[in-house]
């Protein structure tokens, strides 16, 4: 019988030892922006129940969900009839109870009303851990990915979302990637629709909106067509989409347009607002009103959060807002919350497209110690752990091979220093310090050497 070749499902990967430093650099920096802003981290389990998912993430989301059949004879407990008329939505329903989780949010808001009373409101959380969508594997978009989110919630107050800007601009700036910022209102898509005389219509509308980079317009246009939506309804969207010109025009254009709809002007409103609150510490970074951010997510009611990248053609890098509903799906009303996601695997791919990782990122070892044989090695052991007790990675060759395979070895993993010591350094207790990445090599007490590597560690 032919051996099956080993592989792993489409959308997933393995991570080697440098991509997950990599990945780290990336997580490290993040969480280290969430911390200096006041977030706690939390954890919630791969596997949410069915129930807890399904609905919270409109028509598409809820078909991308990775459901996970019931244990043991799963199909026991069947109707017969379902089985034979192959209704597929009656049929997972009973095969499936359990999913993994397609986002952090709504665990999040599962978490928040099942642990309401050991919790202080507002609750400043921050997590960071793997989501699961069965989408169709592309560049930039995987079935399994990390999701890196903070969410305040517990309060109304439009301080949080220029709280969220700020985050962002230190995250990037850390990362060293330049990103606008895209922004807009739920409500103001809730005026638009009710302009366009379909308010009852706003999850279709947003949905198509939120296709628009993709496909184009009138890709979009096409679509609400063929939903229903009248010929006058979208001939009125379009020029609303199209507007152009600075934050504040196209806000005074829309005020004009939605005068009397008091949901979008409210709307127009809040954007002002946070606008002007983080005028008060400018960002590095260029925040732009953008009409034709959607987000097609049924739980945002607010503010809409989108991040892309300025030189690298990529999907958002992150994105987020405002839900003043999603707990009360569980039981706990009137508790608003606004939230950001960071995606770590997008920004790993921008980072490895512009060459921006830090080169140390591939170091694990600052040392290795080469092994001459048992004397050497006896004599070279306390050494470096005295170099680990001050914080400095390193590791001694196995083996007593050539010296020739050693220094290989080094070089293939990285390490920026090798440590020697043979009969001349042992007789006038020092060792021999080389610096692989320029050559040198010079004799040295280890009090001398640890000085040396502090430095490199401390740069």
């Amino acid at each position: 019988m032919a051996k099956t070749k080993p592989g792993i499902p489409k959308g997933t990967r393995d991570f080697d030892p440098i991509e997950i430093a990599r990945r780290d650099h990336i997580l490290n920096a993040i969480r280290e922006v969430y911390r200096l802003h006041g977030f706690r981290p939390i954890e919630t389990p791969a596997m949410e129940n069915l129930s807890t998912l399904l609905g919270k993430y409109g028509e598409e989301g809820d078909r991308l969900i990775f459901r996970i059949l019931n244990s043991g004879d799963f199909t026991s407990r069947v109707d017969d009839q379902d089985w034979q008329n192959k209704n597929t939505g009656r049929l997972s329903a009973q095969l499936s109870e359990k999913a993994l989780r397609y986002d952090l949010t709504v665990p999040f808001a599962r978490y928040v009303v099942q642990h309401q009373h050991k919790i202080s409101f507002p609750f400043k959380r921050y997590q960071m851990q793997p989501v699961w969508r069965a989408d169709r594997p592309q560049k930039g978009r995987y079935r399994e990915f990390f999701q890196c989110d903070a969410d305040v919630i517990g309060t109304k107050s439009l301080v949080c979302e220029a709280e969220i800007m700020q985050i962002i601009d230190k995250v990037f700036s850390q990362l060293n990637i330049d990103v606008r910022i895209l922004f807009n209102n739920r409500k103001i898509l809730a005026g638009i629709a009710e302009y366009i005389g379909h308010p009852d219509r706003l999850t279709d509308i947003t949905t198509a909106i939120d296709k628009i980079e993709k496909a184009g317009l009138e890709s979009a246009v096409g679509e609400l067509l063929q939903k229903g939506l009248s010929k006058d309804a979208v001939d009125k969207l379009k020029p609303v989409l199209e507007l152009e010109g600075s934050n504040d025009e196209k806000l005074q254009a829309l005020e004009t347009l939605l005068a009397g709809i008091p949901t979008g002007i409210k709307g127009i409103g809040e954007v002002r607002e946070v606008f002007d609150i983080v005028a008060v510490s400018p960002l590095h970074c260029d925040l732009e009103f953008d009409l034709c951010l959607a987000r097609g997510l049924d739980y945002y009611t607010g503010a809409i959060i989108e991040v892309k990248s300025v030189d690298v053609p990529m999907g958002s890098l992150c994105g987020g807002g405002r839900y003043d509903d999603l707990t009360s799906i569980f039981g706990l009303s009137d508790v608003s919350g606004v939230g950001i996601s960071f995606g770590a695997d997008r920004i790993y791919d921008v980072l490895e497209a512009m060459n921006r990782f830090p080169d140390t990122t591939g170091t694990f070892s600052q040392v290795l110690a080469i092994n001459f044989g048992q004397k050497e090695r006896d004599y070279c052991l306390p050494a470096l752990e005295n170099l680990r007790s001050i914080g400095v990675q390193c590791e001694m060759y196995p083996e007593p091979v050539k010296l020739k395979k050693q220094l290989q070895y080094a070089d293939k993993n990285y390490i920026p220093f090798v440590l020697m010591a043979g009969e001349e350094e042992m007789k006038k207790s020092l060792f021999s310090l080389k610096d692989m990445r320029t050559g040198d090599q010079e004799q040295l007490m280890l009090e001398q050497i640890s000085d040396v590597l502090m430095k490199y560690i401390d740069r």
